[in-house]
């Protein structure tokens, strides 16, 4: 058997095609993937920034001091999203965008999987969740 590269390379490069592939297709559709996150996220209801924060902190530079705030700016502006006394939530016309983003994101995420068993697929997630763990993470940021 040939030298296997170790799971870090395959999960770094993967990371990276993930994020340049979502990149590239929602810039086709005007938002950036910390706004599809953001908007997906207010989907389920208004939230307010820390809880915002929360949910993509994996994905924001929080070294840089980079927040939700400076990614809902632009949804605003938008009106895609409206601040309110209850925190962010989602506009009708904000509603609608993110309709229509999910479905092209769907299909992003259907050609990622494809000839990917779905046991496979949820075997594979199921362990890195295991690892996370390991490694200490709590699931305490869902």
């Amino acid at each position: 058997m040939a030298d296997q590269r170790p799971i870090g390379y395959w999960l770094k490069l993967v990371d990276g095609l993930i994020e340049g592939r979502f990149a590239d297709l929602l810039e086709e559709h005007g938002v950036t993937r910390r706004q599809w996150q953001l908007l997906n996220l207010l989907r389920r209801g208004p939230a307010d920034v820390h809880r915002l924060d929360a949910a993509i902190a994996p994905f924001l530079a929080a070294g840089a001091g980079e927040s939700s705030a400076e990614h809902l700016t632009e949804l605003i502006e938008s009106g895609w999203v409206a601040a309110t006394p209850a925190g962010y939530e989602l506009t009708d016309r904000g509603s609608v965008a993110v309709t229509r983003l999910g479905e092209v994101v769907d299909g992003m995420r259907d050609s990622i999987g494809r000839d990917v068993a779905d046991e496979d697929y949820a075997r594979t997630v199921t362990t890195l969740e295991r690892m996370a763990r390991n490694l200490g993470w709590t699931g305490a940021d869902d």
